[in-house]
């Protein structure tokens, strides 16, 4: 993917998102007249950040060069960027500079390979759905209950076994996820960071054109340029046998493999939800 075009769309929806007057700006101090686009201009948020017209207009094209942390810090405060965003940036701005990781992470064009050890953690999660995800939003493993709640992960050929796929391309989604739209402006928050993390891979390239040209709900959420990481939160499912299940989620990153989190669904204790996962795991 082109990184230079990702940093200058990134930079431009979020400059519209700021109005100039929650910026601190004020008529007749650089935005009066009619305005064009929403949001700051180029040559306020230079003013704001402290840096020349100029050499934001290069920075916004990917042709800042070296940019300081202070710079990007800067700007990052002006646009009210979250952690997600201004990491986002950095990624953007910076490629592959000042990673320490990459050493431990396969090329784009390998596989990912999960730990043993996580592998066995999986399996104690006897009552809650759980599994590992990776670039991409490839599910990498997984225990019983997440086959039976999320998807039948074995059946699926390897391509497939794909959150955003389903998310996007599974009818069935809509009807597994109670809060189906939240579920899928995260996936599509989640692959726009991965693209600034992994720019040049092109098995994700693959999949991001793959959903532009099948799903209309993914073509406007992308350009929407929203990043955000997995992290916690409620997620309630539905089960054709279960019904509702009023759940929350917990997303555990690996510290040495950084592209892989296990997510673990949970019930609260002696909840309907939690009997209902019991009984599901009976079944089997």
């Amino acid at each position: 993917m082109d990184r230079r075009a990702e940093l200058r769309e990134f930079l431009r929806s979020r400059r519209a998102r700021v109005r100039p007057e929650d910026a601190g700006l004020r008529p007749g101090t650089g935005f009066s007249g009619r305005r064009r686009v929403p949001g700051l201009r180029r040559e306020e948020l230079a003013q704001l950040s402290g840096v020349s017209v100029d050499y934001y207009v290069r920075l916004e094209q990917g042709r800042g060069g070296h940019a300081s942390a202070e710079v990007l810090d800067a700007i990052a405060h002006v646009l009210r960027l979250d952690a997600h965003e201004r990491a986002h940036l950095y990624a953007l701005v910076r490629g592959d500079e000042g990673r320490h990781d990459d050493a431990r992470q396969p090329a784009a064009g390998q596989g990912q390979e999960v730990r043993p050890g996580v592998l066995r953690l999986l399996r104690t999660f006897e009552h809650s759905p759980a599994y590992v995800v990776g670039r991409r939003q490839e599910v990498l493993a997984w225990n019983e209950l997440a086959r039976i709640l999320i998807a039948d992960f074995p059946a699926l050929p390897p391509g497939e076994r794909n959150l955003a796929r389903l998310t996007f391309l599974d009818r069935s989604a809509r009807r597994r996820y109670v809060h189906w739209q939240q579920k899928a402006d995260d996936t599509v928050a989640f692959l726009r960071l991965d693209t600034g993390r992994h720019p040049d891979d092109p098995k994700l390239a693959a999949l991001i054109a793959e959903l532009t040209e099948h799903s209309e709900d993914f073509r406007r959420l992308w350009s929407d340029h929203n990043v955000r990481d997995k992290t916690y939160g409620s997620k309630p499912l539905h089960h054709p046998r279960a019904g509702a299940l009023d759940l929350s989620f917990e997303t555990l990153r690996l510290p040495d493999e950084p592209d892989q989190a296990v997510v673990v669904y949970l019930a609260e204790p002696d909840s309907a939800a939690d009997r209902e996962l019991r009984r599901l795991v009976g079944e089997g």
